[in-house]
């Protein structure tokens, strides 16, 4: 029994990540214009990753955000903002994530309805393989600081924002989702809410043997960068093995895979079971505690569904206040629906949004 498990772990969270990929491409609803609205700026800038420096994968450490700037930013000059951070998802950048989520429409929209004003960040964590897992590796690079340290730092130093964590949001949908778990787990010192929005990779499930077909793509890789290539399931194991099984000594990929010659390795699969969030929130229930507001939603027909179930009922077995909803969908079908009608109003209503807010 034990050997089956250790066999059927490392396809669990690859079968995850390809499912939550191949519906991250998939359309969403768009909710309608909202009348009166009145525009967002974009503006698209570098921000320089201290904490990527080195890394092995040879992953940019200069890399793309979209920021979107409240209608009244360019004429209340002495006024300054609240901010919320949004990650996404497996295989996507910035830029497709602010398609798939439908910005600035949907931002102007909920600001139309009543949201509080408040700047929009989007950063970019595509890696050679397609996924940071925002996860802290040699390999990739520290993507946990790079959103909580070097981020969080150049947007106050470049914009007018009110820099305490209760004025910060932090938001993430799919792996993004998993990432706002993780980062918000072990930062509410930077961020004073959290909106998780169906978040993948929370725990180890089997799913399926392997096979040495990877073993042997990744046997004949010069560099990172021949990943790809490879179809999306295997791309999103050499993801998670970046982040979460590194190995400085292993070029040209730098990470350890959980098999060898096809059977399961238990050092390395018990690594990736450290990194599912299920596992160690235990350990950050006073870092929960700490924030102003959280909350959870997952669609009925998302695959994800039964984790993110798990992650409440831990926050209800330690009394965390937090809201959560299952709402009719799938993992992808209502995401830009969610962030005009639910993401926005809740970051609205939990985060500081004055200097003189307590």
């Amino acid at each position: 029994m034990i050997a089956r498990i250790e066999r059927t772990l490392v396809a669990a969270l690859a079968v995850v990540c390809w499912s939550v990929g191949a519906a991250a491409q998939v359309q969403t609803e768009v909710p309608s214009a909202v009348d009166g609205a009145k525009p967002v700026a974009v503006e698209r800038i570098s921000i320089h990753g201290t904490s990527l420096e080195g890394n092995l994968e040879g992953d940019a450490v200069d890399r793309e955000a979209l920021v979107f700037l409240p209608p009244s930013y360019a004429t209340e000059t002495s006024r300054r903002y609240p901010v919320i951070y949004a990650l996404h998802g497996y295989s996507i950048g910035a830029e497709q994530w602010a398609k798939e989520i439908h910005v600035p429409q949907t931002i102007e929209g909920a600001f139309a309805k009543g949201a509080h004003e408040m700047i929009v960040v989007l950063p970019d964590s595509k890696t050679a393989h397609n996924g940071s897992m925002y996860s802290s590796s040699v390999t990739t690079g520290d993507f946990e600081r790079y959103v909580s340290e070097d981020v969080v730092t150049y947007i106050d130093a470049h914009y007018r924002t009110i820099p305490d964590r209760r004025s910060r949001g932090l938001v993430g949908h799919s792996m993004g989702g998993y990432g706002a778990t993780r980062i918000g787990m072990k930062r509410a010192d930077v961020f004073g809410s959290l909106y998780i929005m169906s978040p993948c990779c929370l725990s180890a499930r089997p799913a399926g043997p392997p096979s040495t077909e990877l073993e042997n793509a990744v046997a004949a890789m010069k560099v990172p960068t021949d990943s790809a290539t490879l179809g999306f399931f295997p791309r999103a194991q050499l993801a998670s093995a970046a982040a979460w099984s590194p190995n400085p000594r292993k070029p040209p990929l730098y990470l350890d895979l959980p098999t060898d010659n096809g059977q399961p390795r238990p050092d390395i699969l018990a690594k990736w079971a450290a990194n599912a969030p299920l596992a160690f929130v235990d350990q950050y229930i006073g870092q929960l505690r700490r924030y102003r507001g959280i909350s959870l939603d997952v669609g009925d027909q998302d695959g994800l569904k039964t984790d993110t179930i798990a992650l409440h009922d831990v926050l209800e077995r330690y009394g965390i206040a937090h809201g959560f909803e299952v709402y009719s969908g799938t993992h992808t079908s209502r995401v830009a629906d969610r962030v005009q009608n639910h993401v926005l109003p809740f970051f609205s209503r939990t985060l500081c949004v004055t200097a003189a807010c307590q």
